[in-house]
């Protein structure tokens, strides 16, 4: 009798556990419409329907504030989620995700490294001090301008074809992946700029970025050079292609022809760019 009673008091909170918790009511509003996830269209989402779902959760402008609950789609493989009042996103259950989008939130990190099936991620447009996507092999879209990065290193990222990160803080910036060449040269793919803090940018050939990401091209700002290891250079490494220098300007873009002890920039009709440092 003791151990029917037993069963019998359990069985309220089986049951309850089977449903997501899942906190914003945009959210669950949004996730209990959806005839594709909430099959059995009750008003919940049960965790077998959760498990079960390996589409897409495309849940933009829905002024959602808080995603909880979204760690129960654990087959996920598109997770959209822009324009909403996102502070945090855990994403670490969901590692069949391919596609994340969570631009234009309010986040200040994002970890994605149990995300190693990442085709593309967009994370622009929020308040991002720190990525790290050396786990992320498999990425070839990576956009995460308007952030606040210091820092970025892709070098991990071999299949790595499109980076757009203008608008941050950056100070240094690893792209020897090994794979430059077969990456976008178009800023609407590639796009460095008001990056006022970076100088040096590591790649895998510098003559071939010279001639490919440019001034001209709207690829990087005037400041901006390339070298094959930027911890060791004081100053961009001499080519031999002929091409005319147009002027030469101090850090503050003015006009000069030149003084000792001072970076200085020589800007060239092709557009690259070469720092120098004369130091007596």
């Amino acid at each position: 009798m003791k151990k029917l009673l037993l069963t019998l008091l359990c069985l309220p909170l089986i049951g309850f556990g089977q449903n997501v918790n899942i906190p914003d009511a945009n959210f669950k509003a949004y996730l209990v419409g959806n005839t594709a996830i909430n099959t059995n269209g009750d008003a919940e989402i049960q965790v077998s329907e959760a498990t079960a779902f390996n589409g897409q959760i495309d849940c933009g402008s829905l002024g959602i504030s808080d995603l909880t609950g979204i760690e129960a789609f654990t087959a996920l493989t598109y997770l959209h989620c822009p324009l909403n009042q996102l502070e945090s996103l855990d994403v670490s259950k969901n590692t069949a995700l391919s596609h994340l989008g969570c631009d234009y939130n309010q986040l200040s990190s994002l970890d994605v490294s149990n995300n190693i099936n990442l085709y593309l991620l967009y994370c622009n447009n929020n308040q991002i001090s720190s990525l790290d996507v050396s786990n992320n092999t498999n990425l070839h879209f990576l956009s995460c301008h308007f952030n606040q990065l210091e820092s970025l290193d892709v070098s991990n990222n071999t299949a790595l074809a499109s980076l757009n990160c203008f608008f941050n803080s950056l100070i240094s910036l690893d792209l020897r992946n090994g794979n430059n060449n077969s990456m976008y040269t178009i800023s609407y793919y590639f796009n460095l700029t008001d990056n006022p803090n970076l100088t040096c940018i590591d790649v895998d050939d510098t003559t071939w970025s010279d001639t490919n990401w440019t001034v001209a091209n709207g690829n990087i700002d005037v400041q901006q050079y390339f070298s094959s290891n930027c911890s060791g250079t004081t100053s961009i490494q001499e080519h031999t292609t002929n091409k005319e220098l147009l002027k030469v300007t101090d850090l503050l873009g003015r006009k000069t022809k030149g003084t000792k002890n001072e970076p200085l920039f020589y800007i060239y009709d092709d557009g690259t760019v070469e720092k120098r440092i004369v130091i007596e």
